[in-house]
């Protein structure tokens, strides 16, 4: 029985978030009404009996989730890119669980690397160092390549920490099932699918040959964005435990006073993140999905370099176009034709009254558009939209959780260089682009031609297909089962479209 269990795991979580001081913490965060504080303190009393837990070095709120463990250090670390839902003194807190946590010893990772590699580390390295950063689920060390002469970075995960997640997540979704079921209106909100999402994010950040290909699938991608890099990973020495990159020589994005040491423009360097994560994003449907200062450097001569690949973002190109036209719907303040867009894309039920609803978005987006531009906060439109969809019956589309969270964590560091930036100023022309590329008559084009290529296929199959019904005509007073299987009708028909489609193609061509 896992209930149980579950719901010890739920007990303990708020006995520590007591014992640390936490509870009163994310209590006053969240504006809780005085009752509620009361009771919370009544129920923790016997918890304060036992003494404080955790680091005593650490904020109340980092040194609970610190002390429960990797899956509480990960949310955390999500909560640390938020502030507009924690505030900016918790989020400032919360960012030292980014990668300041306590390494495990450079004798285990030894070992785990020999264990992986089957060779011993001496044969492999010249030299490794103690760990270099550390973070919930893994720790980097540096590292010499044996002969080489070159420096490769080495991340090793937390030995057990597949075991331990999945004993939180497993406490997550009885949480999660628990609060659909008790409040009813939490529902639209999918919490279950929320956390199977979260899961399966995470999940791929323990298998660190999954890290390793999309390390080296977003390379390929990103190989011509100027000002722009992504180490090359060393696949002959990574495996599911451990990965090796190239050393990226850097100062962390977080320090600006190490910046303007390098004589780097942050203005410009605020820009070019925003503007490359937009570029990713809708150029190719494959984006970095963890973009806190933590995983960000600049080099020397002023690139951007990009670090753990653990969480990366994919979006199929049709929802890459739903996306860029509400982004340009609210940039234009064309409300309407916002409205217009998430009925078309079912996002909102169709039921629903698209004037009324244009009404809404129009009554919420003119106040923040209203401000001075450099104040105006894709975070708050965002949330503005997702308060709005609530109201309309949208339901919560976990394949876009990821793509907005870290666009509200992207427009955070960017204003951590440049707290002037115009948020919108910068992502209009990667936007206007994207459509001038995608939804104009040479990409009506494009897709007429891959439908083609698609259909195409279906050609050495026509002519047994064509004789097959031919036969069946000649014979039809035959007594037979009923042959109700589709597919020779399809293929006649993706015959015709094959045709049609051709001919459609090369009227668009010209």
């Amino acid at each position: 029985m896992r209930g149980p269990h579950n719901i010890w795991r739920l007990i303990r979580t708020g006995a520590t978030f007591e014992r640390t001081g936490a509870m009163a913490v994310v209590l006053q965060a969240m504006n809780a009404p005085p009752r509620l504080r009361l009771l919370a303190r009544v129920m923790g009393w016997p918890w304060k009996v036992l003494g404080l837990k955790g680091d005593p070095a650490l904020p109340p709120l980092t040194r609970a989730l610190t002390a429960l463990g990797p899956a509480y250090i990960k949310f955390g670390q999500i909560l640390s890119t938020r502030p507009d839902i924690v505030g900016e003194e918790l989020a400032n807190q919360l960012r030292y669980l980014q990668d300041q946590l306590p390494p495990f010893s450079t004798a285990e990772a030894r070992a785990i690397i020999e264990s992986e590699l089957e060779l011993p580390l001496e044969s492999l390295f010249d030299s490794f160092s103690e760990p270099v950063a550390a973070a919930s689920i893994a720790q980097v060390h540096r590292a010499r390549l044996t002969g080489a002469g070159t420096d490769v970075a080495v991340k090793v995960l937390r030995p057990g920490i597949e075991r331990a997640f999945r004993r939180d997540i497993d406490a997550f979704y009885f949480a999660a099932g628990m609060i659909a079921l008790l409040l009813p209106k939490t529902r639209r909100l999918r919490p279950i699918d929320v956390i199977a999402h979260f899961e399966s994010v995470v999940m791929g950040e323990l298998d660190l040959r999954l890290e390793t290909a999309a390390a080296a699938e977003f390379a390929a991608s990103t190989a011509n964005d100027a000002g722009f890099r992504v180490p090359r990973p060393l696949w002959h020495l990574s495996s599911r435990s451990m990965m090796t990159l190239d050393w990226a020589e850097g100062v962390p994005l977080g320090d600006n006073a190490a910046i303007d040491a390098l004589g780097v423009d942050r203005r410009e360097l605020g820009e070019r993140v925003l503007r490359l994560f937009l570029q990713h994003a809708l150029r190719d449907g494959y984006f970095h999905g963890d973009m806190h200062q933590g995983n960000l450097k600049v080099a020397p001569n002023g690139d951007l370099i990009a670090l753990d690949f653990g969480i990366m973002g994919h979006i199929d190109e049709y929802t890459r176009r739903v996306y860029a036209e509400i982004l340009m719907g609210f940039i234009q303040k064309d409300y309407r034709r916002v409205a217009e867009v998430h009925f078309e894309a079912g996002y909102v039920p169709a039921d629903r009254d698209i004037d009324e609803f244009a009404r809404a978005l129009r009554s919420g987006g003119e106040p923040i558009f209203g401000m001075d531009a450099t104040h105006i906060s894709m975070a708050r439109l965002l949330s503005y939209l997702f308060d709005v969809t609530e109201r309309f019956g949208m339901e919560t589309r976990t394949e876009l959780i990821l793509l907005q969270r870290t666009m509200v964590v992207v427009e955070g560091v960017a204003r951590s260089l440049n707290p002037n930036i115009n948020i919108w100023d910068v992502a209009r022309p990667v936007v206007e682009d994207y459509i001038r590329q995608n939804l104009g008559p040479a990409a009506l084009a494009r897709d007429i031609l891959r439908a083609v290529r698609v259909l195409s296929r279906a050609g050495p199959h026509l002519p047994a297909t064509a004789e097959a019904m031919l036969l069946r005509l000649r014979q039809p007073e035959t007594p037979q089962v009923p042959d109700r299987s589709p597919e020779p009708l399809w293929w006649f028909a993706a015959g015709a479209a094959v045709a049609l489609i051709a001919f459609a193609a090369g009227v668009a061509l010209g």
